[in-house]
């Protein structure tokens, strides 16, 4: 039981990190908490994406799927500060030119919002919006699935990548800004167990069509995790705070895509069947 209630504050401590949720000051907090707390990422994600997928299924009762999408992102950005898409802007003004290592992490700690990082929000957050317009077309229970799947399985990338590569940050920067420098093998596989448990309850609820979306996503979420290992590897020797945040978005839009691509071959296989009957 007392394992249980340590579980259950590790993950409030997660959510005051990364959300606007207010959580009880009895909860409290100590240092090493922000270490173990990153196994429930994850979780954090579904909670997000459950708000989000909330307000997408209301928005598509009153608006077009553009609409309603654009509201999603917009109540999903709310919640969270901004934080994700914070550290995609800053990890693609770093990383987005050719400079060094040491110039690139004094970009990516710089607050102004530079070209590379207005491009990379306008791309992502405009590829997401148009991901999800589409899909509420499919269907608005099956992209409001996809929604909360797919931030509860992003947040696995950071996870992996806090696993697979050093800190290659500024160490007095992680300190002024907290941050979570490593993640043992157990927390991956709590963390790989809320993905796990996520993508059964989508078999559940979402039917065939989930079931033959999950292992595209899955698909795209390894292999955003694969090219940012290396990426990261090369540019910076390790990941940083923001590059997390940008795995994370890289990550979410990937599996929207591969969702949106299933939907769109089987709807275009159910076309040609019927074309030749």
């Amino acid at each position: 039981m007392t394992a249980l209630l340590h579980e259950l504050r590790l993950f409030l401590i997660a959510l005051q990190f990364f959300t606007r949720v207010p959580i009880p000051s009895r909860v409290g907090f100590e240092p090493a908490w922000l270490q173990a707390c990153a196994r429930h990422f994850p979780a954090v994600g579904l909670v997000v994406g459950a708000f989000g997928a909330a307000v997408l299924l209301g928005a598509s009762l009153l608006w077009p799927p553009a609409v309603a999408a654009g509201l999603c992102i917009a109540a999903t950005v709310w919640l969270t500060g901004g934080f994700h898409e914070d550290g995609l802007a800053d990890t693609c003004d770093g990383l987005g030119g050719a400079v060094r290592r040491e110039r690139a992490l004094e970009i990516m700690k710089d607050s102004r919002l530079g070209s590379y990082g207005a491009l990379g929000l306008l791309l992502v957050l405009g590829l997401k919006a148009a991901a999800l317009a589409a899909l509420i077309g499919h269907s608005p229970m099956l992209a409001a699935l996809a929604l909360a799947w797919g931030h509860g399985a992003s947040r696995c990338a950071p996870v992996l990548l806090m696993r697979l590569l050093p800190y290659g940050g500024d160490p007095e920067h992680a300190k002024a800004k907290p941050l979570a420098l490593h993640i043992g093998g157990a927390g991956v596989a709590v963390a790989l167990g809320w993905l796990l448990a996520s993508s059964l309850g989508a078999a559940w609820l979402g039917g065939a069509p989930a079931r033959a979306a999950l292992p595209w996503a899955l698909g795209a979420l390894g292999l955003v995790v694969l090219w940012m290992t290396r990426w990261l590897r090369r540019r910076l020797g390790g990941f940083t705070g923001d590059t997390l945040g940008a795995a994370q978005q890289f990550s979410e839009l990937a599996a929207l895509l591969a969702w949106l691509a299933v939907m769109e071959a089987a709807k275009a296989a159910a076309a040609a069947g019927g074309s030749d009957v």
